[in-house]
Formats: C-alpha cells, sequence, structure tokens
C-alpha cells in the first residue's frame, strides 16, 4: 500500500462519519450522501498521489464531498424545490473556488453526528438494522466488512441496509436529535447499539477467533465520538470506560496458540496498561456526577478487576456490592448470574454454586452457554465429576464459537483422565 493510500485510509477512518452526517442533512439522502464521499475519496486518491496530501485533508475531502453532491442534485431529471434550497445551501457553504483550510463549525458538524446516531437508531428500526446502518455511516465499514463481521450473507445485508434507509426515507423519520423528554431513552438505545458491536466483537459469536479487533476497535471509536458528542452525560463515560476497560485484557484472553485464557489464569502484564488508565480515570469521572448507570456499574466492576496485580488480589467482595446494586437498576438472570458467580469467589464455591442453581431453577438460561460454563467450572473446583461433565457438555452444544468449543473440550478431556486415575 502506497504512503497516500495509507493516508487516505486514516482519514477515511477519521473524517468518514463527520462528513457523511453533514452530507446526509444536506441531500436528505443516505445513498447520494455515500455515492459524494466515495467520490470525494476516489479523486483524493488521485489528486493527492499527483500533488501530494493537502495540509488539511479532512477540509478537502468536505469540500470536494460538497461539490460531488451538488453535481449529483443538478443531475437530478425532476428538480424540486426542496434542491434548489439545497443547492443554495451547498453553494452559499462552499463557493466554487474555495478550499477551506478548517471547518466552518465544529458545533454544527457535532450536531450533524448526533443527529445520524440518532436517526441510525431509531426505534422504528429493528437492531440488526440499527446496528448495521450505525457502522455503514458513523463507522464507514463497507457492506462486505459488516457482513463478514456478523456471518450474515452479504446480499441479505445490503436488502437490509436498503430496507432500513427506505424506512426512514418514507416514513419521514426526522434528522434531528430527539425531544428532551424522549431523549434518556433513545440514548439508551444508541449505547446498547454501540456496545452490541463492541461485544460481538470481544466474544464473537461463531468463528476462529475469540476476538474481533476491528469491531472492538470500532465501538470504542463510536464511544468516544458520543462522548465528544455528548460531554455530560455520566453514562457515555461509562460505556467508553467498560469497552477500554475489558478491551485492555484483549493480549491476555487467548494463548499462543490462540486458545482461551480465562480471568483468573491471564498473565496480566499483557494488559494494556494505557487503556487501563483512561477507563479508570473515566470511571471516576462519571460515578463523581453521582447519576449512577449500569454501564458505570459495570465499567466499576471492571475497574476492580483492573487494579487486582493478581486473581488472588481481587476484591470480590466490593464486586458482589457492585453486582447487588447493578442488579438493583437492571433486574436480568444474567446479573444474577454474575453475582452468583461472584459470590462464589467472595463466600465460598458450595455458595455460588447454590446460588447458580436458583437462578437456573428459573428456566431463563437453560439456553445460555456461560450458565452451564460457569456451572461446570465451579463443578469442577468442587470435584463433582459427574455433575461437572454433564455441565461442560451442555456447553459445549451451545457455543458456536470454535475458541470456546476447544476450551470446553480440553476441560471434559481432564475429567476424563482425573477419573481414570482414580
Amino acid at each position: 500500500m502506497s504512503q497516500t493510500s495509507e493516508v487516505l485510509e486514516r482519514v477515511f477512518r477519521e473524517e468518514h462519519g463527520r462528513i457523511i452526517a453533514t452530507l446526509i442533512r444536506l441531500s436528505g439522502s443516505f445513498d447520494l450522501a455515500e455515492e459524494s464521499l466515495q467520490e470525494a475519496f476516489a479523486a483524493a486518491l488521485t489528486n493527492w498521489e499527483r500533488e501530494g496530501v493537502p495540509r488539511n485533508a479532512g477540509a478537502w475531502l468536505t469540500t470536494v464531498a460538497h461539490r460531488k453532491l451538488l453535481d449529483a442534485l443538478r443531475r437530478e431529471k425532476t428538480k424540486t424545490d426542496k434542491q434548489s434550497e439545497l443547492e443554495y445551501e451547498v453553494e452559499r457553504l462552499l463557493p466554487e473556488n474555495e478550499i477551506p483550510t478548517s471547518f466552518e463549525s465544529d458545533e454544527e458538524y457535532s450536531d450533524d453526528r448526533l443527529r445520524l446516531i440518532f436517526t441510525c437508531c431509531h426505534p422504528s428500526l429493528n437492531q440488526e438494522a440499527q446496528v448495521a446502518l450505525t457502522l455503514r455511516t458513523l463507522g464507514g465499514l463497507t457492506t462486505p466488512e459488516i457482513a463478514r463481521a456478523f456471518l450474515m450473507p452479504e446480499p441479505t445485508l445490503a436488502q437490509r441496509l436498503v430496507r432500513a434507509k427506505g424506512k426512514i426515507r418514507d416514513a419521514g423519520i426526522p434528522y434531528q436529535v430527539p425531544p428532551i423528554e424522549v431523549l434518556p431513552e433513545r440514548l439508551d438505545s444508541v449505547r446498547k447499539v454501540i456496545y452490541l458491536i463492541f461485544n460481538e466483537g470481544y466474544s464473537a459469536t461463531v468463528g476462529d477467533n475469540l476476538i474481533r479487533k476491528d469491531l472492538c476497535a470500532e465501538s470504542i471509536r463510536l464511544g468516544r465520538v458520543l462522548c465528544d458528542l455528548l460531554p455530560n452525560e455520566p453514562e457515555n463515560q461509562g460505556l467508553l470506560a467498560l469497552m477500554l476497560l475489558q478491551n485492555s485484557r484483549r493480549h491476555a484472553r487467548t494463548g499462543g496458540d490462540g486458545e482461551l485464557v480465562t480471568l483468573d489464569e491471564q498473565d496480566r502484564s499483557l494488559w494494556d496498561e494505557q487503556e487501563i488508565v483512561e477507563g479508570l480515570a473515566l470511571v471516576e469521572r462519571a460515578l463523581s456526577s453521582r447519576r449512577v448507570g449500569v454501564y458505570q456499574l459495570q465499567a466499576a466492576i471492571g475497574a476492580v478487576h483492573a487494579q487486582a496485580r493478581t486473581a488472588a488480589d481481587t476484591d470480590w467482595r466490593q464486586i458482589v456490592a457492585l453486582y447487588g446494586e447493578l442488579l438493583r437498576l437492571n433486574p436480568s438472570p444474567v446479573v444474577e448470574l454474575n453475582r452468583a458467580v461472584a459470590i462464589a469467589m467472595s463466600d465460598g464455591l458450595d455458595e455460588g454454586l447454590r446460588r447458580i442453581d436458583v437462578v437456573g431453577a428459573e428456566g431463563r438460561l437453560e439456553n445460555y452457554y456461560l450458565f452451564h460454563a460457569a456451572r461446570a467450572d465451579l463443578l469442577r473446583r468442587l470435584k463433582r465429576v459427574v455433575e461437572a461433565r454433564k455441565a461442560y457438555q451442555r456447553a459445549l452444544e451451545l457455543t458456536t464459537n470454535q475458541v470456546e468449543q476447544k476450551y470446553v473440550r480440553r476441560r471434559l478431556e481432564e475429567l476424563e483422565g482425573n477419573n481414570e486415575k482414580k
């Protein structure tokens, strides 16, 4: 890859969401905005190879993309009053021969990206469409990249994107930040989409890799965008902190052969200290607002793990308390399961197993891989081999990730070996 191509790829990741948000505002069309931006990047590749990379690459691309958009509008066969108004606005903002050295208004561009985030995550779209549209527009990922990330046929993903854009257009979904009375609910949906993208990267549903680093990096980048746009929302800071603290362990989560390494067995010297420091600072800042939310609490739990030099140093009682507060704010069987595991580490394996079985008796986690894996681990530690083997076998039936399957099979082989020795 040439130096120009490398610079262009970096600028694409950094500026894509900012530029396309403005193009969509000006045109009212996702497709026209995307086509104009792609044409601008194609022009940049040719122009920069010949004349060198401009001092302000983002401003250069913004100018060219706006002009490409204006050209597209002019080519439209049917002129509407709205299009005429748009032409006037683009020409007013960007005179024909003027290439600005900086953006005209940081606040304006921030507003555009904020509108785009809420449009992509509008409640009338299903969650799959929200995720795909967010990655396509704000993230700048291509349709094939998103399809590969979520193991979906490319034509299927493309159709969903088309339907989502069509629904936004036909239903007249407003390109705006929601009214104050519904903002918290809608903002929570945005955070859920970003964290869903992160989770798929952190523990891939299927495939031969445990971690999708590209998705983790992209969701963290989107988390930063959200914090920049709404800096006074502590839950945004909590979400970013949570992702950073979890992502800090990425190098230690798999061994040399790609095998799964559990948290208690990880080499903590491999943890990313820079992400930990940033994550801890964000947690402290968020919690100081005294508007505690679920992402802040999960980040606080991650902070306790991050501050423990060894697994034995982990303050499990504090983690139990944090899970208790999280359960109060967000009652769910998964939170109950995690709290039961923390109790096993703090108050004894038997008590933890008893609580896990209480959660399991409700039946809501019967098809949840981690429920059976956690239960199997405690049974193994308690040397209840027959029950542990049964739990591991059920976990193996449920997981579709090859790295996790390999780990469960190793545990089953260890149980068989210990049984034979007896």
